[in-house]
């Protein structure tokens, strides 16, 4: 584990990838929904969706880290600087 600056949060995600459109789909059950355009192959998804939180929350993407999930549609990410609430709120959830 590295060491971070301050807080960090840690979310479950579930990838749809190939969507025609990106974005957040839903929260249920703890675990947030993300439409991705790219298709999960060679890492694109992961790359798509490093992106995608980094823009929404407003971090640099090195703030982002794939915990669990790398070749699933399952995933723990973890952001650091945010608090889970912040995470959440940032994603309009």
């Amino acid at each position: 584990m590295s060491r971070t600056d301050g807080p960090s949060a840690t979310v479950s995600v579930r990838v749809v990838p190939r969507s025609s459109r990106e974005g957040v789909a839903g929260f249920e059950g703890g675990v947030v929904r993300i439409r991705l355009h790219a298709p999960p192959v060679e890492g694109k998804a992961n790359e798509a969706l490093v992106r995608f939180l980094a823009k929404a929350v407003g971090v640099p993407r090195n703030r982002i880290t794939l915990i669990t999930g790398e070749r699933g549609r399952s995933k723990i990410v973890r952001v650091a600087g945010v608090t889970r609430e912040a995470l959440l709120a940032a994603l309009g959830l």
